[in-house]
């Protein structure tokens, strides 16, 4: 993979401490326990917003995490049951040789994923970012596929630009100082950086990314048949979050406004995003569409060996 097991548990280790569990619903000692690792604690504020987090027959311990990759440390780890991420960091995960399988899926056409950049750049087409410094964020991420892929749409190849690697917290510091030309981000990072310093959006992922959120859950949690049913019922009401979203565009809005700490109208912005989202099936094309994920980066290099990805999805949680 693409740093040391000690180093990637050291980074695990110290995100843990930060990490405030959170019971979801009142204590019940016969209640099973899910734990459940969320990027930027997006997910448990929309199912709050959406009233889906009231009466719950399990507990929830959540688990928030700055991104994808530091969520499959958790899992990878045993830290966390399960976790959402897009496709390239799940099929990262699993060629280090994290135990987990697939369990739910969604698809948003390719949106939320951005290239940024600032509001006065002279960067005004895909083809101006030849020999520009871009951060698609961390090696491997969704944020990276959209900047390859960018680029290849501009019949430029990754060696045509200057690619440095950041974490999104050292990504926004560099974006922000005007160390980088461009970012490509996503989620909150994108809505924060939109807001507050008037980012441009150059492309989005639409046409590039699959467009796919993946929930994933440790093969050991999966042997538990209350969390097995834990797991079922968790991914019904992350469904259901975005129908809300859906169904209630204001409310959305005022929700993602106060979580993203951001103007009511960049807010709207994201919408799209957030309500494109339809649950898919997780079967044999779900996981032809992960297998093409993994084989884009063991072409890139970015990923080694040969996984078949069919072995690591589990379509037993959904309903008939």
């Amino acid at each position: 993979m693409l740093s040391s097991l000690p180093a990637r548990l050291a980074v695990l280790v110290a995100l843990l401490a930060t990490v405030l569990p959170l019971a979801a619903c009142g204590s019940g000692a016969d209640k099973p326990v899910l734990r459940v690792g969320d990027q930027t604690g997006e997910t448990e504020s929309r199912l709050r917003a959406a009233g889906l987090l009231d009466d719950l027959p399990y507990e929830i311990e959540w688990a928030r995490f700055p991104a994808a990759a530091n969520l499959h440390e958790a899992l990878r780890a045993d830290a966390v049951d399960i976790g959402s991420a897009a496709d390239s960091p799940t099929v990262a995960a699993i060629a280090g040789g994290s135990a987990i399988k697939a369990v739910a899926a969604w698809n948003n056409g390719g949106k939320g994923t951005y290239v940024l950049v600032p509001k006065d750049s002279p960067i005004r087409t895909l083809a101006d970012l030849k020999g520009k410094r871009i951060s698609p964020s961390t090696r491997g991420s969704v944020a990276h596929y959209l900047v390859l892929g960018a680029l290849k749409q501009a019949g430029l190849s990754e060696s045509d630009a200057t690619l440095n690697y950041l974490s999104p917290t050292d990504a926004s510091s560099a974006f922000s100082t005007g160390s980088i030309d461009a970012w490509a981000t996503w989620g909150v990072y994108a809505a924060r950086t939109r807001g507050e310093l008037g980012a441009r959006v150059l492309t989005d992922g639409t046409g590039i990314n699959s467009g796919l959120s993946v929930l994933s859950a440790t093969d050991k949690s999966l042997t538990d048949p209350a969390k097995r049913q834990a797991i079922a019922d968790f991914a019904d009401r992350v469904d259901r979050s975005y129908t809300w979203a859906q169904r209630n565009p204001s409310a959305f809005d005022d929700w993602y406004s106060g979580f993203a700490r951001q103007p009511v109208e960049i807010a709207a912005q994201i919408r799209a995003e957030q309500t494109s989202y339809r649950r898919i099936p997780v079967d044999g094309a779900f996981a032809d569409q992960l297998q093409t994920t993994y084989d884009t980066w063991t072409r890139a290099g970015v990923l080694q060996g040969r996984k078949n990805l069919h072995d690591y999805v589990d379509g037993s949680l959904q309903k008939p």
